[in-house]
């Protein structure tokens, strides 16, 4: 166990959270436990494909999958790019996962070990097509990361990568909404993608599904809010849950003032999962 992790958990900053810490503590085997990847259990990077997990994150992955009832990583990722990246699904001893990636559009668990995942929309593949010429101007260090199901335009290798998405985002904007998709943004990044698709969206299903009791939510950026929001739709019901904020310089101050509780990045998220392993006796 890292030294940072303590025989309590960080006391979370309101009622609400600490009810829904409670929650688990007291029945874990009905709890669910939701996290981002980029950013949460791995630091962002220039390229995507280095975003490697986090010193510890595998191990208390593999650990907590045994001590809680659902263990779930909700990502904008493709699973078979996580899945490449990470190499979970060869963790000896792994227990129970579900990755839901792509918002939730697609779907994998550690039980049946297949991906299911719908046709991409036809809008798509117009949007592809039409990129190239649409970012033919664009800063150097702008890169498109194909996703298979959605597009995202990254621009944190340019020289300045605010400047960048702004002079962007309107003609991306325009072109998505012309085939079907939404612009949804990010940390440096505007992902085109198939419009109703969320992390809150894919928290309330899994909730449904898994019967849970209780629910910890913990991620960085924009598109963690909808499932913040979805925490908060929940505790308004009657079941308590947590939001926990990976804390960074670029984390949108709008998330870090929801959070239940703020943690210092991936490896506070691992120290985190680390302490409540020791509660739970994982």
């Amino acid at each position: 166990m890292s030294d940072s992790a303590q025989h309590s958990p960080p006391a979370p900053r309101t009622p609400a959270g600490g009810a829904g810490l409670a929650a688990l503590l007291t029945a874990p085997d009905r709890a669910l436990i939701a996290l981002d990847y980029d950013g949460t259990l791995a630091p962002i990077v220039a390229r995507p494909a280095d975003a490697v997990p986090a010193a510890g994150a595998l191990e208390a992955l593999r650990r907590i999958s045994h001590a809680v009832g659902t263990l779930a990583i909700i990502t904008g990722r493709p699973v078979d790019a996580l899945l490449e990246l990470t190499g979970v699904a060869k963790l000896p001893g792994l227990g129970e996962l579900v990755i839901l990636g792509q918002y939730g559009l697609q779907r994998w668990d550690s039980q049946s070990r297949t991906i299911t995942s719908p046709e991409p929309l036809a809008g798509v593949a117009a949007v592809r097509g039409a990129l190239p010429e649409l970012l033919r101007d664009a800063p150097a260090g702008t890169v498109v990361e194909d996703k298979h199901q959605a597009l995202v335009v990254h621009v944190r290798r340019t020289a300045d990568p605010d400047a960048a998405l702004a002079a962007l985002a309107p003609a991306l904007t325009t072109l998505a909404e012309e085939h079907g998709l939404e612009a949804a943004p990010g940390k440096k990044v505007l992902e085109l993608r198939p419009p109703g698709h969320d992390k809150g969206g894919a928290l309330r299903e899994l909730v449904a599904a898994r019967g849970a009791r209780s629910v910890l939510v913990a991620g960085d950026d924009y598109g963690d809010l909808p499932a913040f929001s979805a925490v908060d739709e929940m505790r308004a019901g009657g079941l308590p849950g947590i939001t926990v904020c990976s804390d960074s310089p670029e984390v949108p101050a709008v998330l870090r003032e929801r959070a239940d509780l703020v943690v210092g990045g991936p490896a506070g998220m691992v120290a985190l999962l680390e302490v409540l392993i020791e509660r739970l006796g994982g």
